[in-house]
């Protein structure tokens, strides 16, 4: 029987997604991005060989799976060809195993260049975009004068459609931000560039993997970010320009929430966040600077260092709420190795009370005060660990408690980057 199953960034993104993605798509057809942009870093390890993606989805490292970009999802044509040749270059088959949706909406230089205008304008109160043109290019799609994949094949109704997307954006870089005005006749001749290029890129996605859904073969929805920046539900403003939950899959991807079967939470063993915004549980000590440089906490994508933090399971609890998570994979278990005390927030004191769960809006999640216990950490290294009860007898209840505190099942154990440092507690395909 066809399983199909949501692979979901619980906190505020890097909580190790593309490994598990890559890792489960042994037993997939295909795998579906259904949000985001090139905003993504996904690092996957195979054998010892690190490779980052940014669009493609994590599955076009196995071969004979098939990798879509849905409609949710805005892109961004010098990125893809870009990400396109490193793999190629690595031996990587993708053209002829990817399928991008007619209807995604185009990212192009003058979503750039407001991006970046607006972040250098805010100064201290900037969100922390990426400045890849990711939420400008969402704008356009809500206000409905995106350019989207389709309209490249249209020359003339490409033409004029930039022309009046361009006219409102020039009046916002010169007027507003004092930038140079960007040209139509430029940007034009750079999409045509890639438009014989994308043609045999483009088909039905939607179409495509419900077929694939009905002929009894398995399928994996890949989320981008995390829950806490999701547009609706995370710390808002300082969140991602779409929607990066469960529910999400359905509408970016184009297939019937009823298809959808199992929700994998993807949790970081402690917490992390890039860019600005509040952060209850933020360790700005030794500690969280330990964490950091065992962690490896930079954006594959950025470069930029994430700040990290103790475990929230408060926020954790919103998140699970929200995705309907059937079941966790806690990553970056082995980063916790060698601390002799750990800290679980469990709770928030704001205004006088304790809450359980994250409030909404960056003002109130600002106002938060942890509530934490502490657990004793495990001399013992969990790196590489693939049996569970090889752990420490400490890790083990770390992990236990994790599930009780959060109302969720921990499921899968990452013990290192490596596709095969996985312990697997309940197979989400069984």
């Amino acid at each position: 029987m066809a399983k199909n199953i949501i692979i979901i960034g619980t906190q505020w993104g890097d909580e190790g997604k593309g490994k598990i993605v890559d890792w489960l798509t042994d037993k997939v057809a295909a795998v579906v991005r259904f949000q985001g942009g090139h905003n993504a870093g996904h690092t996957l390890v195979v054998g010892g060989k690190k490779t980052i993606l940014r669009l493609i989805p994590s599955g076009i490292l196995r071969d004979g799976v098939r990798c879509f970009i849905g409609s949710g999802v805005v892109v961004s044509p010098k990125a893809l060809f870009e990400e396109i040749g490193e793999l190629e270059n690595a031996g990587v088959d993708v053209v002829s195993r990817l399928m991008i949706a007619p209807t995604c909406p185009l990212i192009l230089p003058h979503h750039i260049a407001l991006d970046q205008a607006r972040e250098k304008a805010k100064g201290d109160k900037k969100i922390g975009t990426t400045g890849r043109g990711i939420g400008p290019a969402y704008e356009d799609k809500v206000a409905r004068r995106a350019i989207r994949m389709m309209d490249i094949f249209q020359p003339e109704l490409l033409k004029e459609k930039l022309k009046a997307v361009l006219d409102i954006y020039n009046v916002q870089l010169t007027g507003l931000y004092n930038c140079p005005a960007v040209d139509v006749d430029t940007v034009y001749q750079e999409i045509q560039t890639y438009a014989e290029r994308l043609r045999p890129l483009v088909g039905d996605v939607s179409r495509t993997i419900n077929d694939i859904h009905r002929s009894g073969k398995h399928i994996l929805f890949e989320g981008a970010q995390g829950t806490l920046l999701d547009i609706d539900y995370g710390t808002y403003p300082f969140v991602t320009s779409s929607n990066c939950v469960s529910g999400a899959a359905a509408a970016g991807s184009g297939i019937a929430p009823q298809a959808l079967d199992y929700v994998l939470g993807i949790v970081k063993a402690y917490t992390t966040r890039v860019g600005s915004g509040p952060f209850p549980t933020e360790l700005n000590d030794e500690t969280g600077a330990l964490l950091a440089e065992r962690g490896h906490e930079f954006g594959s994508v950025t470069g930029r260092a994430r700040r990290c933090g103790w475990f929230d399971a408060v926020a954790l609890k919103r998140s699970i709420q929200i995705n309907g998570v059937t079941g966790m994979c806690i990553t970056k278990l082995d980063v916790m190795d060698g601390l002799p005390e750990i800290k679980i927030c469990t709770g928030y004191r704001i205004n006088g009370e304790v809450v359980d769960m994250l409030p909404f809006g960056a003002h109130q999640v600002a106002q938060c005060e942890p509530v934490y216990e502490t657990m004793s950490g495990w001399t013992e290294s969990t790196v590489g660990v693939k049996r569970y009860e090889d752990l420490p007898e400490n890790a083990r209840r770390y992990l236990e408690r994790l599930a009780e505190v959060t109302g969720a099942p921990v499921t899968m154990v990452s013990t290192g980057p490596d596709r095969e440092e996985t312990i697997v507690l309940e197979h989400p395909f069984d």
